[in-house]
């Protein structure tokens, strides 16, 4: 059973988020080995420069660093990253397995997103759309990626 871990700045407060997530994590539990770590997000004033973003993007990197499992792969959510289709998620999500990138780690970051250099380190930038989500509706829709993946790998009906 393939390992996948989510590394999440920031936590999920909204019911109808946390039900959300709550109930993809119980579907993917069937189908992977499937982790949430949530991270607590800085802080900042209501119009930070752009100094203290980085400042604080480095702070959240350091904390991803420490959670980050060694050998696997890490995939970084990322508006600038590559988009890919439902199948094309479900590829890479096996090629990771058969050349042993294990676990494959998915980055979402805060509001302010991800530490560039975090970004340069991973193995894959994905960008869900060139549109702007909230970082809470990101990790639903990842997680409803991810089984969706899953049920493409398997051949289910869940994929039209």
């Amino acid at each position: 059973m393939q390992k996948v871990h989510l590394i999440c700045v920031g936590k999920l407060k909204e019911p109808f988020y946390a039900q959300a997530a709550a109930e993809y994590e119980k579907r993917l539990r069937r189908l992977c080995s499937l982790e949430i770590t949530e991270l607590p997000e800085q802080r900042l004033d209501e119009n930070p420069s752009p100094a203290r973003i980085r400042r604080a993007l480095a702070t959240e990197a350091t904390a991803i660093r420490d959670k980050l499992p060694r050998g696997g792969a890490v995939v970084a959510l990322a508006i600038e990253g590559g988009s890919c289709s439902s199948e094309a998620l479900a590829r890479r999500l096996a090629d990771f397995a058969v050349s042993g990138k294990a676990p494959v780690t998915f980055l979402i970051g805060g509001s302010f997103g991800l530490d560039e250099e975090l970004k340069r380190s991973a193995d894959w930038l994905l960008s869900m759309s060139p549109m702007t989500f909230p970082h809470h509706m990101a990790r639903i829709m990842l997680l409803e990626q991810i089984y969706r993946a899953y049920q493409i790998q398997t051949g289910t009906r869940y994929h039209k």
